[in-house]
């Protein structure tokens, strides 16, 4: 990774823990209007995306830079609802499965693009113990707790301020969740900034303080189409992981921490995404695995290179996690339809979803995903685009 994009990435992170810190002493943009420094430099306009049924107003903010690069972002759930780039022609195109209107996201979707949190993934039977205290949580996933319960982060509208960076404006998101909020322990206080480079650098970092223990795992849940529409079986996908967590029919850890050699879950060499996918129809109707990201946890790291072969579209995915879950919409059935009037089907997108291992709350040999009061949670995941 070279300098600049190391130096760029922690000034971000250190951003949101500044912002953290003084939140709500910001004021927000007015309706309609345009951040720039520079006409180089990456702007944000605001525009109003409905309300809901409480009345409460619900904003859009579209980042764009200086290649044309675009990325729209919802308060309602942190929602990043489209993000367009051009293919190796110039052409620009919708990447990310999503809609152009808050009824459809309110009305249900599958966690198309949004903050996934308190706990994104899955919480074994909505239970877990800390310092001697047991919790229990909804169920809400077959016999198991996911992505924060029945009204996670996902479902909750947060509070927008347009902040600077090197690279022009940046979106900064905060949410605090109430001691007690789906069962979790703590009040805690979010933030998640977006920001958009230069080098076509999609940059979330992700910060959070807490006054009780608790869990914290937070996520983007994107699903990425890098050639528009269709199924992504033809994407070819690398990954930087030699190991997996395995799990069981119910996608809970077993602990394992198999190798992914000699299997149809080695990605460690370019490979289409739909080779080997039929080995593991009976397990999840496809691909829905935690990987290990070699190295991962301790800095930021390459976790994944995606290529369509025919827009020329490449997305690279690095993060200062230790995780990545593999996720390919097998649930799609095509009664949703997004941006333009395309059809999901099974397999119209892929998740790369940055995180601490499933469950990890319950299995004492992963890393711990426990915040305590004097902390900071910090962590930052970049999207990175090009083509070749």
């Amino acid at each position: 990774m070279n300098t600049r994009f190391k130096s760029r990435s922690l000034l971000v992170s250190s951003l949101a823990a500044i912002l953290l810190a003084a939140c709500g002493t910001l004021e927000s943009t007015k309706d309609n209007t345009t951040k720039t420094t520079s006409s180089s430099m990456t702007t944000i306009e605001k525009a109003p995306f409905g309300k809901l049924a409480d009345g409460t107003s619900v904003e859009l903010y579209t980042l764009k830079n200086k290649n044309g690069v675009t990325v729209k972002i919802t308060t309602f759930g942190g929602i990043i609802t489209e993000i367009h780039t051009p293919d190796r022609n110039g052409k620009p195109g919708n990447i990310v499965l999503g809609f152009d209107n808050l009824d459809q996201y309110v009305k249900g979707h599958p966690f198309f693009g949004a903050i996934a949190g308190r706990v994104a993934n899955r919480i074994a039977k909505g239970k877990f113990t800390l310092d001697g205290k047991e919790y229990t949580l909804a169920v809400n996933n077959g016999p198991n707790h996911l992505h924060g319960g029945l009204k996670g982060f996902d479902k909750k509208v947060w509070k927008a301020d347009v902040v600077t960076t090197a690279d022009g404006s940046a979106l900064a998101l905060s949410y605090t969740s109430p001691d007690g909020e789906e069962g979790y322990p703590g009040t805690l206080k979010s933030m998640v900034v977006y920001s958009l480079s230069a080098d076509n650098e999609l940059i979330i970092a992700y910060t959070a303080t807490t006054d009780k223990a608790t869990p914290i795992n937070l996520t983007n849940h994107s699903y990425f189409n890098l050639a528009g529409a269709g199924d992504v079986l033809g994407h070819e996908l690398t990954l930087n992981c030699d190991k997996y967590t395995a799990a069981d029919a119910t996608l809970i850890p077993t602990g394992e921490l198999p190798s992914v050699k000699g299997s149809g879950l080695d990605f460690t060499k370019p490979k289409a995404i739909g080779r080997d996918i039929k080995e593991y129809y009976p397990f999840a109707k496809g691909y829905d695995h935690n990987f290990v990201i070699n190295g991962g946890g301790k800095s930021m790291t390459l976790a994944a290179r995606v290529y369509e072969p025919k827009s020329g579209r490449v997305m690279e995915c690095l993060t200062t996690e230790p995780g990545v879950q593999l996720y390919i919409g097998n649930h799609l059935d095509g009664s949703l339809k997004g941006v333009g009037g395309v059809t999901y089907n099974q397999h119209s997108g892929f998740c790369l979803e940055t995180q601490h291992y499933p469950d990890s709350i319950n299995k004492p040999n992963f890393p711990s995903a426990v915040l305590r009061p004097g902390q900071t949670y910090k962590t930052t995941t970049v999207y990175k685009f090009s083509t070749k």
